[in-house]
């Protein structure tokens, strides 16, 4: 089993197949990561713990990967919509979210517009429709076999097969990786202040009118508008250029001038683009910021980390270390020349406790 994930792992990494596979046999038989670092040099030809660690995560991160692939593929099977060119493209997925794309058509959903429609009996009018005839006998006479008391009017007809195809359109796998992909690229992040937010300290005043590309954002940035948009101070919102989400859906949805049903087309794809495909889609763009922007923090705290506890201690000095907070109080550290902790404290010289007294008395 080892070497299903070893080979892919080590290359990810640049790492030895050999050593990858003895670093996985060893974890899945319960060793730590330490205790692999310090006594298993020999199987694993000296890798230190930030490798072993790294092949950890990744090893995680394929196992899930199978899991939610053997998942999907059984909710597929029952179903009863597996084919053998959807269970190839399933297997054949890298990422997660390629995987989810592919799923997305399949996903059971609550009751919507366009399940509606096909309980209606409107999926044959809307394959009419997709299929851009370049002649039709007439909007009335194409509509007239599909109504019903449900659907009283060629105009229902229609709105029905059009939200059938919205649907089509924005659970499609390609549109839906081509327009994140354009969006990562090219789209924008706008911010602003809510009307009435409460930020007494214009934490947030940079982001109350901030406009910038979305592959320029910075991972702090990032962190800081999550903070403000969850403390109902900042509104956020992703940004798509039309040309780039209509050039994706084109590739795959294409009206044709010369159709009489060209514009119910074109509005099944203006409605797909609003309502369903571009929300998608900064949820996706959102999240992926987020990752990002909590890894990069995470190695740079790491980092910070690793230098101040790897420093030699000031020799013959004593030292009275503070963190200042406010709401939270300030922490308070005594070490020795040695950089034994002699004590700790928490104190809270500041508003709203208002603590001096108290707080000189701890010092």
């Amino acid at each position: 089993m080892s070497e299903k994930y070893a080979n892919p792992i080590a290359q990810k990494l640049g790492l030895a197949p050999h050593r990858v596979a003895a670093v996985i046999a060893l974890l899945d038989d319960g060793n730590t990561l330490p205790f692999i670092a310090r006594y298993r040099k020999e199987a694993t030809g000296g890798l230190d713990e930030e490798e072993i660690r790294a092949i950890s995560s990744e090893l995680e991160s394929a196992r899930a990967l199978d899991e939610r692939r053997a998942t999907i593929l059984a909710s597929i099977e029952e179903q009863g919509k597996l084919t053998d060119a959807l269970h190839a493209e399933i297997m054949a997925a890298e990422t997660r979210t390629a995987l989810e794309d592919l799923y997305q058509p399949y996903k059971p959903k609550r009751r919507t517009r366009a399940m509606i429609a096909r309980e209606r009996g409107l999926e044959p009018l809307a394959e009419q429709i997709l299929t851009q005839p370049r002649s039709i006998a007439g909007l009335d006479a194409l509509t007239a076999p599909f109504l019903s008391d449900d659907v009283p009017t060629s105009d229902d007809a229609l709105a029905g097969a059009r939200d059938i195809i919205a649907e089509l359109i924005s659970d499609h796998p390609g549109v839906r990786q081509a327009t994140r992909e354009k969006a990562l690229k090219w789209g924008a992040m706008r911010t602003g202040r809510i009307d009435g937010a409460d930020d007494p300290r214009n934490t947030y005043e940079l982001y109350y009118d901030f406009e910038f590309r979305i592959d320029r954002v910075r991972p702090h940035q990032v962190l800081a508008i999550n903070r403000g948009e969850a403390q109902k101070i900042l509104r956020v919102a992703v940004d798509v250029p039309e040309r780039d989400w209509r050039s994706a859906v084109d590739a795959y949805f294409r009206p044709h001038r010369q159709s009489p049903l060209a514009e119910q087309l074109q509005l099944a794809i203006d409605d797909a683009a609003s309502r369903l495909l571009l929300p998608a889609i900064e949820r996706d763009v959102r999240r992926t910021l987020t990752e990002q922007a909590e890894a990069q923090a995470m190695r740079v705290f790491g980092s910070n980390l690793r230098g101040l506890l790897t420093q030699p201690p000031l020799a013959d000095q004593t030292v009275l270390a503070l963190d200042p907070g406010f709401r939270t109080g300030c922490k308070v550290a005594v070490v020795d020349s040695s950089g034994k902790v002699l004590e700790t404290a928490t104190i809270y010289p500041h508003p709203p406790q208002k603590q001096q007294r108290e707080s000189l008395a701890a010092l």
